[in-house]
């Protein structure tokens, strides 16, 4: 595998380095949590496309992105209602990932307060 290739082992690990975030793997997939609560996590939907990350973002933060990059961000109907954006993983960087992470961490961080 190219080393430039983004999959859910590279959102994981990159995810890993922030603070407090911890990664869980189990039979429904790979998730980044903080105090319990998902930061992003492998989108199971069946509404999702296969190599999907689902990242909670605020909504504002969710348009630009999609208006920004539609061919790496999208949003189905089922995620939509949300604070979330789904995120090809085949079509971002892991500079745009780690930026996308780390904006997810600030997100949840002010949601907790």
């Amino acid at each position: 595998m190219p080393r430039d290739t983004v999959d859910y082992e590279v959102a994981r690990s990159i995810g890993a380095k922030l603070p407090g975030v911890t990664g869980t793997a189990g039979s429904r997939g790979m998730a980044l949590k903080i105090r319990g609560q998902i930061l992003a996590c492998q989108a199971i939907h069946k509404s999702a496309e296969p190599g999907s990350l689902m990242v909670r973002v605020g909504s504002d933060r969710r348009d630009g992105l999609l208006a920004e990059n539609p061919d790496a961000f999208y949003l189905t109907k089922h995620y939509q209602p949300y604070p979330v954006v789904l995120v090809r993983l085949p079509k971002i960087s892991r500079t745009s990932l780690e930026a996308l992470l780390t904006d997810a961490w600030n997100f949840v961080q002010s949601e907790a307060k």
